[in-house]
């Protein structure tokens, strides 16, 4: 290898710590990703469904930049059926799923045999639409059943489902893939863990732990098989994903090279339409270079070394015509993928960016690379900023997902037919509590479960204190315990609520007393988030949230500095200002029907950022106890946030606070500036209560003259 070889792996590697690959990044998005899989199994678990999430790929991985714009790959696992390796494994009650495999099956394909749920016998005739029929009159489960269920799922008026191999996702952002778990290891994969008793890697240690991992069968037909609409693929993605794991920063360093390659060169040699390398390919790579070079190899000083053994190891696959699965036997991965004529144009290629000794990192486009690597102390590149970037977006995402799962949550209490909203919060709760008691829950799904009991703890004092109002009974001993395990979800929504319970009961001293608190706390380093599905215009979180995220990463530090929407269910709508309750009441004529399923969860509801809603509660607040000079104070704040393209665009429900405004206008006396803001909060989307306002107000108007 060149001399220089070595101070061009010590930059690289420094670069590639600058542009999130490092290990504190790493452990961040690993961490959040299995947060979002406890998140999932939480949810099944208590609303009945028979399901279990996994993320994989290069965001769970922890193998990507913001470069490289990887996509998010979502398994789901559906557990009320059981598959079956022999009759011997039949289950009574359950849909049964024979796993067969005849002459001309491919290599890790299996077909579905349906059995009987109420004796060990196969269904010998079609009673489903999902069920298929062979040659041999046999039933088979079709691998189309996942497309129409994802189908059904959505609506009629969704986008089209896109598939690409197993996966059937609504988006270009998303691989979403439901599938079968099998808990028996088939032979294929037996066969590896003998194989791997020798080699470098994985280590003993690694491969105990890969026993456990479930394998699954995911809706994918084999390239030119005429049984392709019954075929099902066995996918080892767990020990895989337990392989990634198990990886030091230097090999990781290495597959994300070959990843911004791939995006950038390994593409120009591709010309045949429907070929294409994967990052499945270099990943493949990596690990067959990895059970071959001894770990003394692995070296930050050799990184360039690395990245060459792996290129070395391409160019093995593709002189051969052959991409072998490192865990499943007699699988050739280009098969379909990689014809022979763009295998051999990739392989002149490779060739070439060897021999001129890797000069090609210079020409990197991804991240900058090439820049960074040439002019590595520069400042107009600083990976501190592009590292806080990452650990920002991911805090803010990670709760935002725990927000919409709270939102149907609400929405599922809200409709039950089983119970009023106060007591099914109380079962919810119960439930929950009860589950991360149990020994087998992680503490991933603990950490979730408490989120989400603190938030349904808030909903259920303000239910209470509603009804308390709205009967005109005094609050119950019990309530303040209420409120003050809810407190701190985050920094601003459930004390709001508290300060809006006071206002609504005439506590103007309370009410202030805390709204202070909150305002206190509410600085700028505060990221607002939002759980109704909308996103503000300027989705970036801001700089001074992403660089606190890089030190504070637990969920008790992430609260302090997170700040939910408000959100009032028509069960609380006495503790909200009387002004809100237009807002859960905001469907004029037909709008109800031009609601899309994530809006019809939430706009029969009063929802509001927490900043704006701070200064509009501040203004009633301080008008009601006669403090004029704080009372205009909140009203200029909020007109600056009204008046300000940047804020307002930093909002999600623009319309709700632009009608706040309207409404403060109206108690200055300003009625032409009211009419003239609702006019303006009409121009953003339908199902808007200034609808309601300019009605009441011009009605006014007309009157008056």
């Amino acid at each position: 290898m060149p001399a220089f070889f070595r101070h061009l792996s010590e930059v690289l590697y420094q670069v590639l710590e600058c542009v999130g690959i490092n290990p504190w990044v790493v452990e961040r998005r690993r961490h959040t990703f299995l947060h979002r899989e406890a998140r999932g199994d939480v949810y099944s678990h208590h609303t009945g469904h028979y399901t279990t999430t996994f993320y994989f790929g290069s965001q769970s991985e922890g193998t990507t930049t913001p470069g490289l714009q990887s996509d998010t790959d979502l398994l789901t696992t559906i557990n009320n059926v059981n598959i079956m390796f022999s009759w011997a494994d039949w289950q009574q009650g359950m849909m049964n799923l024979l796993m067969v495999k005849d002459e001309d099956t491919p290599p890790q394909h299996y077909l579905l045999q349906v059995f009987r749920s109420d004796i060990p016998q196969p269904v010998t005739h079609i009673d489903h639409p999902d069920f298929v029929t062979d040659s041999h009159g046999r039933v088979f489960y079709s691998n189309m059943a996942v497309v129409r269920a994802i189908t059904e799922s959505y609506g009629e008026n969704h986008p089209p489902i896109l598939r690409h191999g197993p996966s059937n996702s609504p988006s270009e952002d998303l691989d979403y893939v439901m599938a079968f778990s099998c808990k028996i290891l088939p032979p294929e994969i037996r066969a590896w863990f003998t194989k791997m008793q020798h080699g470098f890697w994985p280590t003993q240690e690694t491969l105990q732990a890969a026993q456990t991992c479930p394998i699954f069968l995911v809706p994918d037909r084999c390239h030119g098989s005429p049984n392709e609409e019954i075929e099902w693929r066995i996918t080892p993605n767990l020990i895989e994903r337990l392989l990634m794991f198990s990886l030091n920063m230097v090999p990781i360093k290495c597959i994300v090279v070959l990843k911004m390659l791939k995006k950038q060169e390994f593409v120009k040699y591709i010309h045949c339409e429907n070929c294409k390398v994967t990052t499945f390919h270099c990943k493949t790579a990596l690990f067959f270079t990895l059970n071959r070079t001894p770990p003394t190899f692995w070296k930050k000083s050799r990184l360039i070394e690395c990245i060459v053994r792996c290129l070395q190891t391409i160019l093995e696959f593709l002189n051969q015509g052959e991409c072998p699965h490192f865990i499943v036997e007699g699988v050739d991965l280009f098969d379909g993928k990689l014809c022979r004529e763009c295998q051999l144009s990739l392989e002149r290629a490779i060739r070439g960016i060897i021999q001129d000794d890797m000069h090609v990192l210079f020409h990197l486009q991804c991240d900058d690379l090439g820049q960074r690597l040439m002019a590595p102390h520069v400042r107009p590149y600083p990976g501190h900023d592009v590292n806080a970037a990452i650990c920002g977006n991911l805090a803010r995402d990670m709760f935002r997902k725990h927000l919409i799962h709270v939102k149907n949550a609400c929405y599922r209490l809200c409709y039950s037919e089983e119970a009023d909203v106060y007591t099914s919060l109380n079962n919810e709760i119960n439930l929950l509590e009860s589950l991360e008691m149990n020994p087998s829950t992680t503490q991933h799904d603990k950490n979730y479960i408490k989120v989400v009991v603190k938030y349904l703890m808030s909903v259920k004092a303000s239910v209470t204190s509603s009804f308390c109002i709205e009967s005109g009974q005094p609050l119950p001993p019990d309530i303040w315990q209420m409120y003050g395990e809810s407190l701190n979800t985050d920094v601003a929504s459930s004390k709001l609520k508290l300060a809006s319970m006071h206002y609504c009961r005439g506590e103007l001293r309370r009410a202030a007393s805390v709204l202070h608190e909150v305002e206190f706390d509410l600085d700028e380093s505060v990221q607002p988030v939002s759980g109704c599905g909308r996103m503000p215009r300027n989705d970036k979180p801001s700089k001074a949230f992403c660089e606190y995220t890089v030190q504070n990463y637990s969920h008790e530090q992430l609260t302090k500095k997170l700040a939910f929407c408000v959100r009032f269910l028509r069960e609380e709508k006495f503790c909200a200002p009387l002004f809100l309750w237009y807002e859960m009441y905001r469907a004029v004529g037909d709008d109800v029907e031009h609601r899309d399923s994530s809006q019809r969860q939430w706009m029969d509801w009063a929802e509001v950022d927490a900043r704006p809603f701070l200064l509009y509660l501040q203004y009633l607040t301080y008008r009601g106890l006669g403090v004029r000079h704080r009372q205009l104070e909140a009203f200029h704040r909020l007109e600056d946030i009204v008046t300000s393209r940047d804020k307002v665009n930093q909002l999600c429900h623009h319309e709700t606070v632009i009608n706040l405004f309207g409404h403060c206008c109206e108690l200055e006396g300003n009625v032409y500036r009211a009419l003239l803001t609702y006019n303006a909060s009409l121009g953003i989307p339908r199902n808007n209560a200034a609808n309601w306002h300019k009605q009441r107000l011009e009605l006014i108007m007309n009157n008056y003259n």
